[in-house]
């Protein structure tokens, strides 16, 4: 359904809503499909084959985190929930069931519509030469080298583990269970000071002020997020 606009289905119970969402998409380039419940919303995701899903997490017929479940037996198409449920377990519950992102509403149009963009665009395969430019930051998943500004950066095994994990997610929230659990294995997975310790590790070496990181974002909470979409150069 990608031939001339992304397609997105709006699986969400409020009319006004739906309503407001499908102007907003409409009107920034994308093709909107509104379903009501998470029944209908299954029935077109599997018929319609989208780009994208925006769902709330509180539907009348169906758990939202139910419906992300359904939809991973059989679908990477990304999925962006939109809910009033604010909660960090809520959150991680969300993304560990398998969804891309959550905004959380009210919500700002812009940022819904940076969300809904990193999102396709990880939708994209871009992993045919395993060369990853993030600004002045370069991954060579081949060759496991990682440079700033053409210089190598020496990281240590795990270090590069996390950072592997992270570029495989680009643009996604990775929740501190996931990062856990393929670094240093399920037997670690309430151990999230190994992961924070390691993040700021990464920082030291790859931020220009780690204070003040640009690559690799802290979602409070929940985990942390490699800021920008990955770009492989043998697809421009």
């Amino acid at each position: 359904m990608t031939a001339e606009r992304p397609a997105v289905i709006v699986i969400e119970d409020e009319p006004q809503l739906r309503h407001v969402l499908r102007t907003t998409l409409e009107t920034n380039g994308f093709r909107c499909i509104e379903s009501e419940s998470a029944h209908r919303g299954l029935v077109d995701a599997k018929t319609l084959r989208p780009d994208l899903i925006v769902l709330d997490l509180g539907l009348p017929d169906r758990d939202g985190l139910q419906v992300i479940r359904a939809l991973r037996l059989w679908s990477t198409v990304p999925i962006i929930v939109l809910t009033a449920r604010s909660e960090e377990s809520t959150k991680i519950a969300a993304l560990d069931a398998g969804a891309d992102d959550y905004v959380t509403k009210p919500f700002h149009v812009g940022e819904l519509l940076a969300r809904l963009r990193v999102a396709l665009r990880r939708g994209i395969d871009c992993n045919a030469s395993g060369i990853y430019d993030i600004d002045s930051l370069r991954i060579d998943l081949v060759h496991r080298q990682v440079f700033i500004n053409a210089r190598e950066i020496h990281l240590t095994p795990i270090e590069y583990r996390l950072l592997t994990v992270l570029v495989k997610n680009a643009g996604r929230v990775v929740t501190y269970n996931h990062l856990l659990r393929h670094v240093w294995g399920p037997t670690k997975i309430e151990q999230h000071d190994f992961v924070r310790t390691y993040i700021a590790d990464l920082r030291r070496k790859l931020e220009v002020d780690p204070a003040r990181p640009v690559y690799l974002l802290t979602e409070v909470g929940v985990g942390y997020r490699l800021s920008a979409p990955i770009i492989d150069r043998a697809t421009n």
